[in-house]
């Protein structure tokens, strides 16, 4: 048994008093006193199961919701998952992006008359300011290009990841619609809410409802986003993230099969608890805390087999990303070729991973 550090100081005292001081005694002492001290860990790590619902190569995914959606998005693209990301673009609130899903389900492609106008662009309340354009045709070629896509995707998609990122909401005051972006229209002409609870649960129960009877075998990966709205101010961001907590944690109890949730907040704010982690902005994650939220999320849902094929595709994407200075030399024509060998054996070992466009672009070079 371990005695307290304060034990050892006394003992060490007592050490010399007896004894005299000497050097190496002292050193002998020393390391005494460190081998049997209590070791502090200043961190409050998350434990997190390995999830029943494997994520891999072979899994259709769509992630839809704010810019933490982005992130792992963004990483699952890297690695070469089947993955839509935001194909509306950022989505924060729980309602905008059911909205969104309904819209995929109906496959009804949007027209002008969705459209509003408004400081020189066109923009779609139901879309993130990357969509907006100077003309119609524009906006909508934007909009078409990637609604289009998800469409066809969302009927055999097998894991839904969605992430809330606040329960404050606007109403367009002209339609009543919950608006997934304002585009920097005036205030005055939306009318600010709070959803609660209820009004989330109930919306994602009809939601998930539909989307099972398109695909009984899809689940869902609920997260909240640890980006704090801050022009909420500190309790009312609080509050908001209370409240999206809560409804996930509801949808669990009434889908116990197949919603699970994944602890990114919990995440950032305990285990990564220090500013070092955070933008110049102080609130979204540094690119550190997005890496290290993402080994988390892959010891979470990948298998071994998962890991060690990301790890492979990892080397060979590194050698696709290499810029040489020299690329008419000879030994980089080595280089590609023995690139182009290594992608057409992965390619042969992993045959649900396309590598087209990767051996396309190579040939380029």
């Amino acid at each position: 048994m371990r005695q307290p550090f304060l034990f050892y100081i006394l003992s060490f005292f007592i050490f010399t008093n007896y004894n005299g001081f000497d050097g190496g005694k002292w050193s002998v002492c020393c390391y005494f006193c460190m081998e049997n001290t209590i070791k502090m860990d200043f961190r409050t790590p998350i434990q997190i199961p390995r999830s029943d619902i494997p994520i891999t190569h072979s899994s259709q995914l769509l992630l839809l919701g704010s810019c933490f959606s982005g992130h792992i998005g963004g990483q699952l693209m890297l690695h070469k998952f089947r993955v839509e990301v935001n194909p509306f673009g950022f989505l924060y609130n729980p309602l905008s992006i059911s909205r969104s899903i309904r819209r995929l389900l109906s496959a009804v492609p949007f027209t002008e008359a969705e459209l509003v106008f408004h400081n020189g662009l066109y923009h779609s309340f139901m879309h993130h300011g990357q969509f907006s354009d100077i003309g119609k045709s524009g906006c909508l070629r934007k909009i078409s290009d990637r609604f289009e896509s998800a469409a066809d995707a969302i009927r055999t998609t097998t894991l839904f990841l969605i992430t809330f990122g606040t329960a404050h909401a606007y109403r367009w005051k002209e339609s009543g619609e919950i608006v997934g972006n304002c585009h920097q229209i005036p205030a005055d002409r939306f009318l600010p809410v709070r959803l609660s609870v209820n009004e989330i649960v109930e919306d994602w129960i009809e939601v998930i409802g539909s989307l099972k009877e398109e695909n009984p075998g899809v689940r869902f990966l609920f997260t909240v986003s640890p980006v704090r709205h801050w022009k909420d101010g500190a309790h009312g961001n609080q509050l908001s993230k209370s409240i999206l907590h809560l409804a996930i944690d509801s949808l669990q109890q009434c889908f116990p099969d197949d919603v699970r949730y994944f602890p990114a907040y919990e995440l950032m704010m305990d285990e990564l608890r220090d500013y070092r982690f955070y933008g110049s902005d102080m609130m979204h994650p540094s690119p550190l805390a997005v890496e290290y939220i993402w080994e988390r999320f892959s010891e979470t849902f990948f298998s071994e087999e998962t890991r060690k094929v990301n790890a492979e595709w990892s080397q060979i994407r590194n050698g696709l990303d290499h810029r040489p200075l020299h690329p008419g030399t000879e030994s980089f024509h080595i280089f590609k070729a023995q690139l182009l060998q290594k992608l057409e054996l992965f390619a042969a070992r992993h045959p649900e991973i396309s590598c087209e466009e990767e051996k396309n672009l190579l040939q380029l070079k």
